[in-house]
């Protein structure tokens, strides 16, 4: 039997919440004993509402927020336990592609970058950016544009090059389209399929577009309050969903057929805000007088 690409086991992240001034009052649960695993080659949905959790979780597998317990292995090895470094075998591609390049540096010069950290050699780092470029359907004279000349469409393709740069086997993808219009979020998707296929590449997709994540996922893992209620595989998950919270984002999904209608899960919608941090701390002690940790999502 192989072992998986990426396995989640028990994991957790905590704040701590201060009062004004300055002092810690309780703490805050942003992912709560969460596991999951995903199968080399696969695509793995990992979907919720602002505020669920998915963004603490993705932080946690690149190594950019330490976790508060719990485990992550990647390729069979255990990144917390070497200070949370996931290396070249992970990658990530942030929600923002205006914001995640640097608008100083020409998209050579950032392509350039990971080449250079992980020893890439000098006289053959053109050659790779003109190879990543093409990787991504851009021309190699791309590597002379600087990030305002680029369209959103581009910088996110940009965005992908850059972290294929250093061949990984994982990319977390941290909702890649969210700021792309409808028509060029397709076009990125197809270009993501087409690399896995190419690459053998494993992704965790995070995302709360769920009509995306229905034609896109293989498996899919619904994120609530930082914990996973529902996993499987997506079409079961869309076909006949098990937890209240999965209808509830189904029902949600915007439809423009009859037949479209027809699949929605017929429930009337409620209220489901995440609630702040503060409001969750003032519920919870003004009903147990003395308990200081309480429950409660970041993005």
């Amino acid at each position: 039997m192989t072992r998986p690409m990426l396995e989640i086991a028990d994991l957790s992240k905590s704040f701590p919440v201060r009062n004004a001034f300055g002092r810690t009052v309780g703490e805050v649960k942003a992912v709560d004993r969460v596991s999951l695993r995903i199968e080399r080659g696969c695509v793995y949905g990992l979907a919720g509402e602002s505020g669920s959790g998915k963004s603490t979780i993705a932080r946690m597998i690149m190594g950019l927020t330490p976790p508060t317990a719990g485990d992550i292995i990647i390729d069979g090895e255990s990144v917390v336990g070497r200070g949370g470094r996931s290396g070249v075998k992970a990658q990530m591609v942030f929600q923002n592609p205006g914001s995640s390049l640097n608008p100083r540096r020409t998209v050579g010069q950032s392509l350039s970058v990971p080449l250079a950290a992980h020893g890439h050699p000098r006289d053959d780092r053109q050659r790779r950016i003109g190879e990543l470029l093409e990787m991504v359907q851009l021309p190699a004279d791309f590597s002379q544009r600087f990030p305002h000349e680029l369209s959103g469409g581009q910088k996110q393709r940009v965005a992908i090059a850059r972290a294929l740069a250093v061949a990984p086997k994982l990319l977390v993808l941290d909702e890649p389209t969210s700021a792309l219009d409808v028509s060029v979020q397709a076009k990125v998707i197809d270009l993501l399929v087409d690399l896995g296929r190419r690459l053998d590449l494993t992704f965790l997709f995070i995302s709360h577009d769920l009509s995306l994540m229905r034609n896109f996922a293989q498996e899919v893992g619904v994120l609530y309050r930082g914990r996973i209620v529902e996993a499987g595989d997506t079409a079961r998950v869309f076909e006949n969903p098990q937890h209240d919270y999965t209808r509830l984002l189904l029902a949600s999904v915007p439809v423009i057929s009859e037949e479209e209608e027809r699949l929605r899960p017929a429930i009337p919608l409620i209220d489901g805000e995440i609630p702040t941090a503060e409001k969750l701390l003032a519920l919870r002690q003004g009903a147990a007088g003395t308990e200081t940790t309480t429950e409660v999502h970041g993005s």
